[in-house]
């Protein structure tokens, strides 16, 4: 539970915020832990949360589109009048499908997704923290970007070239206040992938924790656990915090140390 305090310090008390993909999984715990910093929080996504479940004000939204990009940007100008930290959460990966063999279709979604959709929607509100002289965009990227998994190469490619973009954004926005920053989770399950883990589990008659182990020790995870939604949120927030006020341009994994780098 937050203090008054904890608020104060963490200087995100009155922020817009604005997280796509925000209704359940990483997006929720994204926007929960905003509001619990005394943020304003937007949010947005395909399917909107059941009603009073999140404490924001809901946009439901398809990024996929430049249509969709431009409607939500507009509503939530309408609304807000403008963000001070806008998390480019929302993404998704196409089926597995083998690299020689995927198709074009395939390989355009993952990208109008996890890449395009994140530039378009910057595009729109990114210059109203320009003209303001400060703001935060936070990207989440995937481990996956650096760590292809099989089967998964169109979504791998789609977030590494989100990390290349929020770079060079980065180093365009600096001059002027506004901070881009790149957030790569890893083995953090979402709800889907947990009814999956639920039926391995059952399965192998063994409990949904045990399951979710052994896959971690199959990643080769060094906490040999999966994180959690909020293990994520907490490094989000703090990004977008004062307290992160000189950090723009890298990545920062939280992924229980699988990505084997120095």
């Amino acid at each position: 539970m937050e203090s008054d305090q904890d608020v104060v310090h963490e200087g995100l008390s009155g922020r817009r915020v604005l997280v796509t993909g925000g209704s359940r999984g990483l997006g929720a715990a994204i926007v929960r832990r905003f509001a619990a910093a005394g943020a304003t929080v937007l949010a947005s996504a395909r399917t909107p949360p059941e009603p009073g479940e999140l404490p924001a004000t809901f946009f439901a939204a398809d990024l996929a589109t430049a249509d969709g990009a431009a409607d939500l940007a507009r509503r939530v100008l309408d609304t807000a009048g403008g963000v001070d930290v806008l998390v480019d959460n929302a993404g998704s990966a196409s089926p597995p499908a083998d690299t020689l063999v995927r198709s074009d279709e395939s390989w355009e979604s993952d990208l109008a997704l996890n890449l395009l959709g994140a530039v378009r929607l910057d595009r729109h509100l990114v210059p109203g923290m320009v003209e303001r002289g400060r703001g935060v965009v936070v990207h989440v990227s995937s481990i996956a970007s650096r760590l292809p998994q099989p089967g998964q190469v169109a979504y791998a490619a789609a977030k590494a070239a989100l990390n290349t973009y929020s770079r060079a954004l980065a180093a365009e926005l600096g001059p002027s206040g506004v901070r881009v920053v790149n957030v790569l989770p890893g083995f953090i399950p979402t709800p889907g992938a947990i009814a999956h883990h639920r039926k391995i589990a059952e399965s192998r008659g063994v409990s949904l924790e045990q399951a979710q182990r052994d896959l971690a020790t199959s990643l080769n995870v060094p906490m040999a656990r999966p994180g959690s939604p909020e293990d994520a949120a907490e490094l989000v927030v703090f990004l977008a915090s004062d307290r992160a006020r000189w950090l723009t341009g890298a990545q920062y994994r939280v992924d229980g140390g699988i990505l084997p780098v120095v």
